[in-house]
Protein backbone atom coordinates (compact mmCIF):
# COMPACT_ATOMS: atom_id res chain seq x y z
CA UNK A 1 0.00 0.00 0.00
CA UNK A 2 2.34 2.22 0.89
CA UNK A 3 4.30 2.01 -2.51
CA UNK A 4 1.43 2.94 -4.47
CA UNK A 5 0.72 5.76 -2.86
CA UNK A 6 4.48 7.08 -3.23
CA UNK A 7 4.02 6.47 -6.65
CA UNK A 8 0.89 8.00 -6.91
CA UNK A 9 2.77 11.30 -5.28
CA UNK A 10 5.32 10.62 -7.51
CA UNK A 11 3.62 10.83 -10.62
CA UNK A 12 1.79 13.88 -9.59
CA UNK A 13 5.47 15.96 -9.15
CA UNK A 14 6.33 14.38 -12.16
CA UNK A 15 3.14 16.24 -14.39
CA UNK A 16 4.50 19.38 -15.58
CA UNK A 17 2.16 21.12 -15.14
CA UNK A 18 2.56 20.26 -11.15
CA UNK A 19 6.20 21.27 -11.85
CA UNK A 20 5.31 24.70 -13.77
CA UNK A 21 2.96 26.05 -11.03
CA UNK A 22 5.52 24.63 -8.07
CA UNK A 23 8.32 26.69 -9.78
CA UNK A 24 6.09 29.85 -10.14
CA UNK A 25 5.70 29.34 -6.03
CA UNK A 26 9.20 29.00 -5.42
CA UNK A 27 9.92 32.49 -7.30
CA UNK A 28 7.67 34.05 -5.69
CA UNK A 29 8.39 33.10 -2.16
CA UNK A 30 12.18 33.65 -3.04
CA UNK A 31 11.96 37.60 -4.35
CA UNK A 32 9.62 37.90 -1.25
CA UNK A 33 12.23 36.72 0.65
CA UNK A 34 9.98 34.35 2.27
CA UNK A 35 7.56 36.60 3.34
CA UNK A 36 4.56 34.81 0.70
CA UNK A 37 5.21 31.92 2.52
CA UNK A 38 5.05 33.12 6.22
CA UNK A 39 1.56 34.54 4.97
CA UNK A 40 0.47 31.35 3.78
CA UNK A 41 1.80 30.02 7.23
CA UNK A 42 -0.29 32.22 9.13
CA UNK A 43 -3.29 31.49 7.07
CA UNK A 44 -3.19 27.36 7.24
CA UNK A 45 -2.49 28.66 11.41
CA UNK A 46 -5.73 30.46 11.93
CA UNK A 47 -7.76 27.90 10.42
CA UNK A 48 -6.66 25.29 11.92
CA UNK A 49 -6.73 27.20 15.59
CA UNK A 50 -10.41 28.83 14.87
CA UNK A 51 -12.30 25.84 13.02
CA UNK A 52 -15.31 24.87 14.94
CA UNK A 53 -15.94 21.63 15.85
CA UNK A 54 -19.54 21.92 15.44
CA UNK A 55 -21.07 22.68 12.23
CA UNK A 56 -23.42 25.06 11.70
CA UNK A 57 -25.95 23.30 9.35
CA UNK A 58 -24.42 19.68 9.09
CA UNK A 59 -26.95 18.51 6.83
CA UNK A 60 -24.10 16.81 4.77
CA UNK A 61 -21.22 15.91 6.11
CA UNK A 62 -17.92 15.01 4.21
CA UNK A 63 -15.51 13.15 6.37
CA UNK A 64 -12.15 12.99 4.90
CA UNK A 65 -9.84 9.90 5.08
CA UNK A 66 -6.65 9.53 5.50
CA UNK A 67 -3.49 7.00 4.84
CA UNK A 68 -3.97 3.66 6.33
CA UNK A 69 -1.27 0.42 5.72
CA UNK A 70 -2.50 -2.40 6.47
CA UNK A 71 -5.70 -1.09 7.54
CA UNK A 72 -4.40 0.91 10.40
CA UNK A 73 -6.21 3.93 11.57
CA UNK A 74 -3.85 6.36 12.81
CA UNK A 75 -4.79 8.90 16.11
CA UNK A 76 -5.24 11.19 12.80
CA UNK A 77 -8.18 9.36 11.25
CA UNK A 78 -9.51 8.13 14.41
CA UNK A 79 -9.90 11.28 15.48
CA UNK A 80 -12.02 12.05 12.37
CA UNK A 81 -14.40 9.55 12.70
CA UNK A 82 -14.89 10.10 16.59
CA UNK A 83 -16.23 13.40 15.67
CA UNK A 84 -18.34 12.01 12.75
CA UNK A 85 -20.02 9.50 15.02
CA UNK A 86 -20.07 12.60 17.89
CA UNK A 87 -21.77 14.50 15.08
CA UNK A 88 -23.97 11.78 14.24
CA UNK A 89 -25.55 11.32 18.54
CA UNK A 90 -25.80 14.78 18.64
CA UNK A 91 -27.95 15.85 15.30
CA UNK A 92 -27.64 13.24 12.45
CA UNK A 93 -27.17 14.63 9.26
CA UNK A 94 -28.96 13.86 6.14
CA UNK A 95 -25.90 12.20 4.38
CA UNK A 96 -22.33 11.76 5.79
CA UNK A 97 -19.86 10.74 2.65
CA UNK A 98 -16.79 8.59 3.68
CA UNK A 99 -13.56 9.62 1.38
CA UNK A 100 -11.13 7.78 0.15
CA UNK A 101 -9.80 4.94 -2.30
CA UNK A 102 -6.63 2.86 -1.64
CA UNK A 103 -4.69 0.26 -3.22
CA UNK A 104 -6.07 -2.73 -5.56
CA UNK A 105 -7.23 -5.63 -3.44
CA UNK A 106 -6.28 -3.45 0.15
CA UNK A 107 -9.69 -2.43 1.88
CA UNK A 108 -10.39 1.67 0.97
CA UNK A 109 -10.28 4.32 3.48
CA UNK A 110 -13.98 4.71 2.96
CA UNK A 111 -14.75 1.20 4.01
CA UNK A 112 -12.39 1.23 7.06
CA UNK A 113 -14.21 4.82 7.94
CA UNK A 114 -17.64 3.16 7.54
CA UNK A 115 -16.69 -0.20 9.84
CA UNK A 116 -14.95 2.30 12.60
CA UNK A 117 -18.27 4.14 12.39
CA UNK A 118 -20.33 1.20 13.07
CA UNK A 119 -18.03 -0.12 15.82
CA UNK A 120 -18.63 3.55 17.36
CA UNK A 121 -21.93 3.29 17.34
CA UNK A 122 -23.88 5.02 14.18
CA UNK A 123 -26.96 2.10 13.31
CA UNK A 124 -26.14 0.10 10.10
CA UNK A 125 -28.66 1.59 8.31
CA UNK A 126 -27.28 5.26 8.82
CA UNK A 127 -26.77 6.88 5.57
CA UNK A 128 -23.74 7.08 4.58
CA UNK A 129 -22.06 7.27 1.35
CA UNK A 130 -19.02 5.59 0.20
CA UNK A 131 -16.67 7.71 -2.22
CA UNK A 132 -13.63 5.17 -2.32
CA UNK A 133 -12.22 6.05 -5.79
CA UNK A 134 -10.28 8.47 -4.90
CA UNK A 135 -6.12 9.05 -3.84
CA UNK A 136 -5.81 12.09 -2.53
CA UNK A 137 -7.85 15.35 -1.43
CA UNK A 138 -8.88 17.35 -4.86
CA UNK A 139 -9.58 13.48 -5.82
CA UNK A 140 -12.06 13.35 -2.56
CA UNK A 141 -13.83 16.65 -3.21
CA UNK A 142 -14.23 16.20 -6.94
CA UNK A 143 -15.51 12.74 -6.78
CA UNK A 144 -18.06 13.68 -3.97
CA UNK A 145 -19.06 16.92 -5.87
CA UNK A 146 -20.38 13.93 -8.46
CA UNK A 147 -22.10 12.26 -5.98
CA UNK A 148 -23.82 15.00 -4.74
CA UNK A 149 -25.05 16.32 -8.28
CA UNK A 150 -26.59 12.36 -8.53
CA UNK A 151 -30.23 12.69 -7.51
CA UNK A 152 -30.25 9.78 -5.84
CA UNK A 153 -28.15 10.79 -3.39
CA UNK A 154 -28.82 14.93 -3.25
CA UNK A 155 -31.14 16.51 -5.37
CA UNK A 156 -30.34 19.86 -3.65
CA UNK A 157 -26.65 19.60 -3.79
CA UNK A 158 -26.05 22.87 -5.81
CA UNK A 159 -27.62 25.22 -2.92
CA UNK A 160 -26.49 22.82 -0.03
CA UNK A 161 -23.80 23.95 1.98
CA UNK A 162 -21.25 20.84 3.23
CA UNK A 163 -19.16 20.00 6.03
CA UNK A 164 -15.79 19.52 5.61
CA UNK A 165 -14.27 17.11 8.56
CA UNK A 166 -10.96 16.36 8.59
CA UNK A 167 -7.91 17.35 11.47
CA UNK A 168 -7.40 20.73 11.91
CA UNK A 169 -3.66 20.71 10.20
CA UNK A 170 -5.71 19.97 6.74
CA UNK A 171 -8.57 21.82 6.94
CA UNK A 172 -6.98 25.39 4.95
CA UNK A 173 -6.31 22.58 2.05
CA UNK A 174 -9.86 21.25 2.06
CA UNK A 175 -11.07 24.47 2.12
CA UNK A 176 -9.10 26.08 -1.21
CA UNK A 177 -9.81 23.18 -2.74
CA UNK A 178 -13.95 23.45 -1.86
CA UNK A 179 -13.94 26.83 -3.06
CA UNK A 180 -12.25 25.99 -6.41
CA UNK A 181 -14.71 23.20 -7.50
CA UNK A 182 -17.58 25.82 -6.61
CA UNK A 183 -18.82 23.73 -3.29
CA UNK A 184 -20.40 25.86 -0.59
CA UNK A 185 -18.58 24.64 2.47
CA UNK A 186 -18.26 24.67 6.04
CA UNK A 187 -15.07 23.57 8.17
CA UNK A 188 -15.66 21.07 11.20
CA UNK A 189 -12.30 20.25 12.74
CA UNK A 190 -11.92 16.33 14.20
CA UNK A 191 -9.92 17.85 17.29
CA UNK A 192 -11.19 19.89 20.11
CA UNK A 193 -8.77 22.29 20.28
CA UNK A 194 -5.23 22.97 18.12
CA UNK A 195 -2.10 21.12 19.76
CA UNK A 196 0.82 23.15 20.10
CA UNK A 197 3.31 20.04 19.47
CA UNK A 198 6.43 20.04 17.41
CA UNK A 199 4.38 17.43 15.63
CA UNK A 200 1.81 19.08 14.46
CA UNK A 201 3.29 22.64 13.79
CA UNK A 202 5.57 20.66 11.47
CA UNK A 203 2.43 19.40 9.45
CA UNK A 204 0.73 23.07 9.53
CA UNK A 205 4.51 24.03 8.24
CA UNK A 206 4.07 21.31 5.52
CA UNK A 207 0.39 22.27 4.87
CA UNK A 208 1.53 26.08 4.39
CA UNK A 209 4.14 25.22 1.74
CA UNK A 210 1.42 22.97 -0.05
CA UNK A 211 -1.35 25.24 0.21
CA UNK A 212 1.15 27.89 -1.08
CA UNK A 213 2.35 25.94 -3.88
CA UNK A 214 -1.32 25.39 -4.66
CA UNK A 215 -2.92 28.82 -4.47
CA UNK A 216 0.19 30.68 -6.09
CA UNK A 217 0.05 28.35 -9.00
CA UNK A 218 -3.90 28.51 -9.78
CA UNK A 219 -3.68 32.43 -9.48
CA UNK A 220 -0.60 32.49 -12.26
CA UNK A 221 -2.50 29.85 -14.22
CA UNK A 222 -5.42 32.50 -14.53
CA UNK A 223 -3.13 35.54 -15.04
CA UNK A 224 -1.91 33.55 -18.04
CA UNK A 225 -4.97 32.20 -19.35
CA UNK A 226 -3.59 28.53 -18.42
CA UNK A 227 -7.10 27.02 -19.08
CA UNK A 228 -5.53 23.48 -19.09
CA UNK A 229 -4.31 24.42 -15.16
CA UNK A 230 -7.68 25.87 -14.55
CA UNK A 231 -9.52 22.77 -15.26
CA UNK A 232 -7.58 20.37 -13.83
CA UNK A 233 -9.05 21.82 -10.06
CA UNK A 234 -12.43 22.82 -11.33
Amino acid sequence: MARTRLLHRLKRLSDRDALHTLAVAVVACVLSFGLVYVGYLVHVLRVARNAPCVPVRGECVLVFGKHSPQGRLDADFQARLSRAATLWSSHAPGRVLLLGGGPMGAPTEAALARDALHALGVPDDAPLVLEDASRDTLQNLRNARSLLAAAAVDPDAPTRRVTLLSSRYHLARCALFARGLGLHWELCAAEPALSWRPGMLWRIAGEAAYVCWLDIGVRWARLIGHRRLIERIS
